[in-house]
């Protein structure tokens, strides 16, 4: 991951913006991974609190001239809020009445991302929004944006690792693995499901944000059904409840097509019969690759008294 960002920064403009929206998909799809990987819950409305925090930067950064930080917080802040009241009755739902309920809070967050002109300006979007930096402070270019961008997906990563490894983490594990037994062990499954959810939410907004400081103009297009499609194509092709699987899917979705440009019209076709074939072959995703390279124990040499030619030999 680390070699993609630095050719990042020895490339040109356009090959630095797509390796910097990598870094910024990888960040909401690591937050997806939390809720769906390892607390096993489905969520198909992550671009609602991806718009909350990419919109309350613009506006609060464009039409009142706060400082970037400040409105970046700010923004995570209120998504976190939001989350937590919509996730209350929400997450008594379970398995694809979850999903529906989820994808339904998107749909409602991209109309009225649409229809409040006065606030969002509809479909003509908002411009202007400044890079991201602190107090006088900006990033003055694409480069040095990607330099930040790679630190927050690496501080993203190292709190999502952290969490799973805790005492928290273990909990949501369990929940996953079955909900009355995780309850009969003493877990309060309705509480670990809600946090689970509002730190989804917090990296999809700190996402959110990225995006417009990175672009410098968001509209609601940017947050529709087809960020969730490519968000669900990442987590599963990098490898869904893994460390890295987000961040290596993220940088694979979005730069296969770029490899693939000079083949034209055939682009979208082997681009697709890539992608199925990856998820043939590597059900576990990109990030599990490795274990069908390793090495596997042999198995003793039967005897033909059944017992094990070592235990003969002694």
């Amino acid at each position: 991951m680390l070699g993609v960002m630095a050719f990042g920064l020895t490339s040109s403009g356009y090959v630095v913006t797509v390796i910097g929206f990598a870094a910024i998909y990888g960040i909401f799809c690591t937050g997806l991974n939390f809720f769906m990987g390892y607390t096993g819950q489905a969520s198909f409305g992550q671009n609602a609190f991806a718009a909350l925090g990419g919109y309350g930067t613009a506006i609060l950064c464009g039409n009142h001239y706060w400082d970037p930080l400040a409105a970046f917080l700010v923004s995570m802040v209120f998504a976190g809020l939001v989350a937590y009241l919509v996730g209350l009755p929400t997450l008594k739902l379970r398995g694809h009445y979850l999903a529906m309920a989820t994808f339904a809070l998107g749909l409602i967050t991209y109309e009225i991302s649409i229809e409040w002109n006065g606030l969002t300006q509809g479909y003509m979007g908002i411009s202007g929004i400044p890079p991201l930096g602190v107090w006088k402070f900006e990033l003055a270019n694409e480069k040095q944006m990607l330099v930040a961008l790679t630190l927050l997906m690496l501080l993203g990563v190292w709190i999502s690792v952290r969490l799973r490894d805790s005492r928290f983490g273990r909990a949501l594990r369990a929940i996953a693995g079955s909900e009355p037994a995780a309850r009969a062990l003493g877990i309060d499954v309705a509480r670990y499901k809600l946090a689970a959810f509002v730190i989804a939410a917090l990296y999809a907004s700190a996402a959110g944000s990225l995006f417009a400081h990175f672009v410098g103009f968001i509209s609601p297009e940017v947050f529709g059904a087809a960020m969730v499609i490519q968000s669900f194509t990442m987590l599963f092709l990098g490898g869904i409840g893994t460390t890295w699987g987000p961040i290596v899917g993220a940088i694979m979705v979005l730069m296969l097509p770029e490899f693939l440009r000079g083949l034209k019209e055939l682009q979208d076709v082997v681009y697709s019969m890539a992608l199925i074939a990856l998820l043939i072959f590597a059900p576990k995703g990109l990030a599990g690759l490795g274990s069908l390279f390793a090495r596997r124990p042999k198995a003793p040499v039967p005897t033909p008294s059944g017992a094990p030619a070592r235990a003969i030999a002694k």
